[in-house]
């Protein structure tokens, strides 16, 4: 129980309430819960004096075409936003309504890309990292700690890190980062979709379907898709 913060904030960006029934209310206490739990290593972080903990995550490692977009996203202390959850839970509306609350409601948010060419130069991992950096250049401020997903850290970064494997699920700022750098991507890819509308990028933003490999076979890559990576 100690690690839990003491002062939760409950962050929303709705406005007025609404009776909610006992069943709602149960649901709504573990759901609370479990967001407590979700800023546990942010507390850590807080407890020794850290002012500015940054959660950082990327989205697009796995797709065919398209950059891989990462975010960096600082909460204020003692914060759950609503709605705010590992990404690939929610629906893109879900999604969206969080990453308006989190612009709203974070201190600094920074986002950073590699492109398609970089990808196949660096390699995925390499390019993943490369974007991380970059939107740590655009955070405007200079974090005291990171908490990154998956299992490496920032060599080039000088300050003290963490590496969560599955930190969209285990970190409250992670699952921030998450949601705004797969709401920017998704973005992203609906815009090439206009150039390239038989690829389907509007809908399967870059990844691997039936569709896509269909039109692979029998259109070729474009510009935007990566070379290194197995298109037949």
């Amino acid at each position: 129980m100690e690690k839990w913060p003491r002062n939760i904030k409950r962050a929303s960006h709705k406005k007025g309430s609404n009776p909610v029934s006992p069943i709602q209310k149960y649901t709504l206490f573990w759901r609370a819960l479990q967001l407590v739990l979700m800023l546990e290593y942010e507390t850590r972080l807080w407890e020794t004096g850290a002012q500015h903990v940054a959660g950082v995550d990327e989205a697009g490692r796995g797709a065919l075409a398209g950059p891989v977009v990462a975010a960096a996203v600082i909460l204020p202390h003692d914060t759950i936003i609503d709605g705010v959850r590992d990404s690939k839970t929610l629906t893109a509306a879900a999604r969206t309504r969080a990453f308006d609350a989190i612009y709203e409601i974070a201190l600094w948010v920074g986002v950073g890309q590699a492109s398609p060419r970089e990808i196949d130069e660096l390699n995925v991992l390499k390019a993943s990292l490369c974007a991380m950096e970059r939107a740590l250049e655009r955070l405007g401020c200079k974090p005291d700690c990171l908490l990154i997903d998956g299992n490496r850290v920032l060599e080039s970064v000088s300050c003290r890190q963490q590496a969560i494997i599955g930190g969209d699920r285990k970190s409250h700022t992670i699952a921030a980062a998450s949601i705004v750098a797969k709401v920017v991507r998704d973005s992203l890819m609906r815009d090439l979709h206009k150039g390239y509308p038989s690829y389907g990028w509007n809908t399967n933003m870059g990844y691997p379907t039936q569709h896509h490999y269909e039109i692979l076979k029998s259109a070729g890559p474009t510009l935007h898709h990566r070379l290194s990576f197995r298109l037949e």
